[in-house]
């Protein structure tokens, strides 16, 4: 067993010692903190990538995201092909106070319409005014940070040979199609 009160002891030359030092606490709503490039805020929303196709809502764990729509009737693209039908958002929200930020929607979205967002002061004093809908997560997406620059020294996305190849088989044909013309004119 150790003397009487030296843990008192102790406990009074930590709190000297602390009383010595300067501060290092931020005063938040004062000054703003400094964010990591790619932060975990909240999920923004672009809205014209959604084609309601619910993967998210299906994937979330905690069940907190809410998608209505609609089917829609769309016109022929070329004259003599048949209508289409395609789905029409009509709500889209979040609700916060259930989320739990892991993510998974972002990662299942095949379309690329939901976006990490730095923004992390939206409390509220009510529960119920958690659940943002689409308007306010698609003003969030507008805070989102751009995708870092790739590396040079990467190899080119599969996607894009493809797309360049393509252009480029494109561009020839288009060209002999002129050589040819021009010949043909001669």
């Amino acid at each position: 067993m150790g003397i009487p009160g030296s843990g008192l002891a102790k406990g009074l030359a930590v709190t000297l010692r602390t009383m010595t030092r300067r501060s290092i606490t931020d005063q938040y709503p004062d000054v703003q903190p400094e964010l990591s490039p790619r932060t975990r805020g909240v999920i923004g929303l672009f809205e014209e990538n959604c084609t309601v196709c619910m993967l998210c809502a299906r994937e979330c764990p905690d069940w907190c995201i809410y998608i209505d729509s609609h089917k829609e009737t769309v016109p022929p693209a070329a004259p003599g092909g048949r209508e289409r039908s395609r789905n029409v958002l009509d709500r889209f929200a979040i609700d916060f106070s259930l989320c739990m930020y892991c993510g998974i929607c972002i990662e299942v979205c095949p379309f690329d319409a939901l976006f990490w967002s730095p923004e992390f002061e939206y409390a509220e004093t009510d529960i119920h005014e958690l659940t943002h809908e689409r308007d306010k997560l698609r003003e969030w997406m507008w805070t989102v940070p751009e995708p870092p620059a790739l590396d040079p020294a990467a190899e080119e996305p599969k996607e894009l040979a493809a797309a360049r190849k393509t252009a480029e088989k494109l561009a020839a044909q288009q060209a002999a199609e002129a050589e040819k013309q021009q010949e043909d004119e001669a």
